[in-house]
Protein backbone atom coordinates (compact mmCIF):
# COMPACT_ATOMS: atom_id res chain seq x y z
CA UNK A 1 0.00 0.00 0.00
CA UNK A 2 1.40 3.34 -0.87
CA UNK A 3 2.08 6.51 1.47
CA UNK A 4 1.02 10.00 0.75
CA UNK A 5 3.86 12.27 -0.29
CA UNK A 6 4.61 15.43 1.80
CA UNK A 7 4.70 18.62 -0.24
CA UNK A 8 8.34 18.64 -0.71
CA UNK A 9 8.25 15.66 -1.86
CA UNK A 10 5.36 15.81 -4.24
CA UNK A 11 7.24 19.19 -5.53
CA UNK A 12 10.52 17.25 -6.15
CA UNK A 13 8.65 14.53 -7.91
CA UNK A 14 6.67 16.48 -10.06
CA UNK A 15 9.77 18.42 -11.18
CA UNK A 16 11.99 14.95 -11.60
CA UNK A 17 14.24 15.19 -14.99
CA UNK A 18 11.51 15.26 -17.70
CA UNK A 19 8.25 13.94 -16.51
CA UNK A 20 5.44 15.48 -18.71
CA UNK A 21 1.90 15.99 -17.15
CA UNK A 22 -1.65 15.16 -18.80
CA UNK A 23 -3.41 18.07 -18.63
CA UNK A 24 -7.30 17.62 -18.43
CA UNK A 25 -9.54 20.21 -19.42
CA UNK A 26 -13.36 20.83 -19.93
CA UNK A 27 -14.52 21.07 -23.31
CA UNK A 28 -17.23 23.48 -24.18
CA UNK A 29 -20.42 20.30 -23.71
CA UNK A 30 -18.54 19.52 -20.26
CA UNK A 31 -16.83 16.23 -21.34
CA UNK A 32 -13.16 15.99 -20.39
CA UNK A 33 -10.44 16.35 -22.61
CA UNK A 34 -6.73 15.24 -21.96
CA UNK A 35 -3.52 15.84 -23.02
CA UNK A 36 0.35 15.78 -22.09
CA UNK A 37 2.36 18.70 -21.75
CA UNK A 38 5.57 20.02 -20.94
CA UNK A 39 5.54 22.38 -17.74
CA UNK A 40 7.44 23.27 -14.95
CA UNK A 41 6.88 24.74 -11.15
CA UNK A 42 7.14 28.21 -10.13
CA UNK A 43 5.97 28.50 -6.65
CA UNK A 44 2.28 27.40 -6.17
CA UNK A 45 1.57 27.21 -9.88
CA UNK A 46 2.40 25.22 -12.55
CA UNK A 47 3.41 26.77 -15.73
CA UNK A 48 2.69 25.85 -19.23
CA UNK A 49 2.41 26.83 -22.61
CA UNK A 50 -0.01 26.12 -25.67
CA UNK A 51 -1.51 27.43 -28.75
CA UNK A 52 -4.76 29.58 -28.60
CA UNK A 53 -6.22 27.39 -31.39
CA UNK A 54 -5.65 23.97 -29.24
CA UNK A 55 -8.42 22.33 -28.42
CA UNK A 56 -6.88 22.68 -24.76
CA UNK A 57 -6.31 26.48 -25.43
CA UNK A 58 -10.08 27.28 -26.33
CA UNK A 59 -10.74 25.21 -23.26
CA UNK A 60 -8.32 27.02 -20.83
CA UNK A 61 -9.74 30.29 -22.36
CA UNK A 62 -13.23 29.69 -21.70
CA UNK A 63 -13.06 27.46 -18.60
CA UNK A 64 -9.96 27.98 -16.58
CA UNK A 65 -10.70 24.33 -14.30
CA UNK A 66 -8.05 22.06 -14.79
CA UNK A 67 -6.39 18.26 -13.53
CA UNK A 68 -2.54 17.55 -14.29
CA UNK A 69 -1.60 13.89 -13.65
CA UNK A 70 2.11 12.96 -13.48
CA UNK A 71 3.17 9.57 -12.85
CA UNK A 72 5.66 6.84 -12.64
CA UNK A 73 4.72 3.60 -14.44
CA UNK A 74 7.40 1.67 -13.16
CA UNK A 75 7.02 -0.40 -10.18
CA UNK A 76 6.33 0.55 -7.47
CA UNK A 77 4.10 3.48 -9.33
CA UNK A 78 3.75 6.87 -7.52
CA UNK A 79 1.88 9.63 -8.97
CA UNK A 80 0.56 13.27 -8.33
CA UNK A 81 -2.81 14.83 -9.32
CA UNK A 82 -3.27 18.53 -9.06
CA UNK A 83 -6.07 20.45 -9.42
CA UNK A 84 -6.82 24.06 -9.59
CA UNK A 85 -7.51 26.75 -11.84
CA UNK A 86 -5.81 28.46 -15.62
CA UNK A 87 -4.63 32.11 -15.77
CA UNK A 88 -3.98 33.01 -19.60
CA UNK A 89 -1.59 35.54 -20.59
CA UNK A 90 -0.46 36.78 -23.59
CA UNK A 91 2.63 38.84 -22.96
CA UNK A 92 5.21 38.39 -25.09
CA UNK A 93 8.01 38.57 -22.38
CA UNK A 94 6.97 36.56 -20.02
CA UNK A 95 5.95 34.39 -23.05
CA UNK A 96 9.51 33.83 -24.58
CA UNK A 97 11.33 33.34 -20.45
CA UNK A 98 8.74 30.49 -19.38
CA UNK A 99 8.48 28.76 -22.59
CA UNK A 100 12.43 29.03 -22.77
CA UNK A 101 12.90 28.08 -19.03
CA UNK A 102 9.79 25.07 -19.97
CA UNK A 103 12.45 23.69 -23.10
CA UNK A 104 15.25 23.92 -20.65
CA UNK A 105 13.85 21.09 -18.83
CA UNK A 106 12.43 19.24 -21.71
CA UNK A 107 15.25 19.86 -24.01
CA UNK A 108 18.19 21.13 -22.12
CA UNK A 109 19.77 24.10 -22.09
CA UNK A 110 21.97 23.80 -25.46
CA UNK A 111 18.52 24.03 -27.33
CA UNK A 112 16.06 26.28 -24.42
CA UNK A 113 16.96 29.45 -26.69
CA UNK A 114 15.76 27.84 -30.03
CA UNK A 115 12.76 26.15 -28.62
CA UNK A 116 11.78 28.98 -26.56
CA UNK A 117 11.62 31.00 -29.67
CA UNK A 118 9.66 28.66 -31.46
CA UNK A 119 7.15 28.22 -28.28
CA UNK A 120 7.02 31.75 -27.62
CA UNK A 121 5.31 33.62 -30.64
CA UNK A 122 2.31 35.02 -31.15
CA UNK A 123 -0.74 32.34 -30.69
CA UNK A 124 0.65 30.88 -27.88
CA UNK A 125 -0.70 31.51 -24.21
CA UNK A 126 1.26 31.64 -21.08
CA UNK A 127 -0.63 29.12 -18.47
CA UNK A 128 -0.21 29.35 -15.03
CA UNK A 129 -2.04 26.79 -12.47
CA UNK A 130 -2.60 27.79 -9.31
CA UNK A 131 -2.51 24.53 -7.70
CA UNK A 132 -5.22 24.15 -5.21
CA UNK A 133 -5.70 20.11 -4.48
CA UNK A 134 -2.83 17.96 -4.37
CA UNK A 135 -3.83 13.92 -4.16
CA UNK A 136 -0.22 12.28 -3.98
CA UNK A 137 0.86 8.55 -3.39
CA UNK A 138 4.40 6.70 -3.39
CA UNK A 139 4.78 2.75 -3.68
CA UNK A 140 1.52 2.25 -4.74
CA UNK A 141 2.34 -1.73 -5.20
CA UNK A 142 4.67 -1.54 -1.96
Amino acid sequence: MGQRMTDEEWREFVSYGTRTATLSTVRADGSPHAAPIWFVLDGDDVVFNTGRETVKGRNLVRDGRVALCVDDDRPPFSFVLLRGRARISEDPEDLVRWATRIAARYMGQDRAEEFGARNGVPGELLVRVAVEKVLSERGVAD
